[in-house]
């Protein structure tokens, strides 16, 4: 038997140690379940409560907030970032905000959301921000249709009209990057909150904009990257502001598209039509630094020429004929044939190649008169096709020997039609422009052959018919457009909220 004995009190020897006096009931008559009931913190649904991270799992965190069991924090009620590891948004031990959404499940469990907590905190604070007008600033943290969601203490839906002064096309660059924007619109109960960047940029940017708009003069000539290729037109970036070149001043030709004429990313000479201080808009040429087709025909042709052409479209009055890349002639009824003429489908159809004579020339009103019964007399062929020719094919004067001549010279001066004929001739023009110009050389759309066999180049004569450059510039979509792009989101997250 072992002479050691066992000290009752181990900690007698810490010095300032007083037991505590055990005692059969020091509830005071209180009963147990009450007691019990007192120690825990009471809590309904939605009410806002703290806790302590005491477990991080995969798919839910548990927080303690003193209740009788611990919290349950479903992962995707943990951040308004969708499909994020738990891990990354909380840890062990930290201090977290929660609101109930169920005080007891099926399963008995009480559920609760750190980022509706999150939510209602934001949305006063938000709320303040645009009532002063003030900006917010948040993360980019994922692309929707129509726009990006920020990170804001909420989600906020910033479309995509309304990311820069222009729209952008491709938002995946901005995932991760930190952004400044003005609130637009805001709804709690469907909560919805629409941003503008834009609106920001342009209240930042006001005085640099107004300095750059003011050195602006129409005439100047500027070099600009092309930033956007929209149905209308481009923007082009001249390096402080965009301007617009319209898709009726890109080319002189017809365009179907302007992606057909440029690209993103092209540098190129332009030409300032219209600066509007007012609506802070910048109106572009591109085809104004380019040779206008009708003084480069009027510069190498003069009247009394034989040109070779095609023709594209009948009218009551004659015919109109292509004789070069965009440029057609009105020959009148009158001057079709020596015999008198009673329709012109009795003497050409659309699509027949043919010589004719100039016979005048208004280059003011992009008009050239042409005759054909002229052109059967002979005359001096114009340069560009010469040398398709001997020298067995003209006289001794250069002139081109014809089927007939009266006289066998032939005279430089405009030849005028009697006032009926230039009535009709006038007429004639008239319909022709406001059918859309150079329409019909587009039916006739097969380069223009010259007598060899080869092609002078494309008819590209339809003129563009599109709306005033001016009405068309403002790209950005109007705060009901943006709202309305806003809906997917508020029903993504009126989806979550049910879930």
């Amino acid at each position: 038997m072992s002479d050691t004995t066992t000290d009752p009190n181990p900690y007698a020897d810490i010095e300032g140690y007083v037991p505590r006096v055990i005692v059969l009931d020091d509830l005071d008559g209180q009963d147990i379940d009450d007691a019990y009931a007192a120690t825990m913190v009471s809590v309904e649904d939605g009410q806002l409560v703290d806790g302590t991270v005491v477990k991080v799992d995969r798919d839910e965190v548990l927080l303690d907030i003193g209740y009788k069991s611990e919290g349950v924090i479903p992962r995707r009620e943990l951040s308004i970032r969708n499909d994020v590891d738990p891990s990354e948004v909380v840890s062990l031990g930290e201090k977290v905000e929660a609101l109930v959404i169920q005080k007891e499940d099926k399963e008995g469990r009480l559920i609760l959301s750190k980022k509706r907590a999150q939510y209602e905190r934001a949305w006063g604070k938000i709320e303040e921000i645009k009532e002063a007008e003030g900006v917010v600033k948040g993360m980019v943290i994922e692309v929707v249709k129509g726009g990006l969601i920020v990170d804001i203490g909420l989600r906020g839906f910033l479309p995509a009209s309304l990311v820069e002064l222009r729209r952008v096309r491709d938002l995946q660059p901005y995932v991760g990057k930190e952004l400044e924007a003005k609130i637009i619109e805001l709804d709690k109960n469907r909560n919805n909150v629409v941003l503008s960047r834009r609106a920001w940029l342009e209240e930042t940017q006001k005085e640099q904009r107004e300095e750059f708009l003011d050195n602006l003069k129409p005439g100047e000539r500027r070099k600009g990257i092309v930033s956007s290729v929209v149905n209308f037109g481009a923007f082009v970036d001249l390096g402080g502001m965009d301007g617009l070149v319209h898709v009726s001043e890109l080319s002189w030709k017809h365009v179907d598209h302007p992606s057909s004429v440029v690209t993103v990313g092209d540098e190129i000479d332009v030409e300032v039509l219209e600066v509007d201080l007012d609506r802070e808009r910048i109106s572009l040429s591109l085809k104004a630094t380019q040779q206008d087709p009708w003084q480069e025909f009027a510069g190498g042709h003069r009247v009394g020429e034989l040109v070779y052409g095609r023709v594209t479209k009948l009218v009551p009055f004659g015919a109109f004929v292509q004789v070069g890349e965009s440029i057609e002639g009105l020959v009148h009824i009158s001057e079709m044939s020596a015999h008198h003429v009673e329709l012109p489908e009795q003497v050409v159809t659309p699509g027949e190649e043919l010589w004719v004579k100039i016979i005048d020339i208004d280059l003011q009103r992009r008009r050239i008169s042409l005759s054909i019964k002229q052109a059967a007399e002979g005359g001096i062929v114009a340069a560009e096709y010469q040398e398709h020719f001997g020298e067995q094919n003209y006289d001794t004067e250069g002139n081109y020997i014809g089927t007939a001549t009266e006289e066998g010279e032939e005279s430089d001066e405009d030849v005028e039609l009697n006032p009926q004929a230039q009535a009709q001739a006038d007429q004639a023009w008239d319909a022709y422009y406001e059918d859309g110009g150079e329409e019909a050389a587009a039916a006739a759309s097969a380069p223009l052959p010259d007598p060899a066999g080869g092609t002078e180049g494309a008819a590209d004569g339809e003129a563009a018919e599109a709306a005033p450059a001016e009405e068309a510039a403002s790209e950005a979509a109007p705060v009901e457009e943006a709202v309305a792009e806003a809906a997917p989101v508020e029903e993504a997250n009126e989806a979550t909220e049910a879930e």
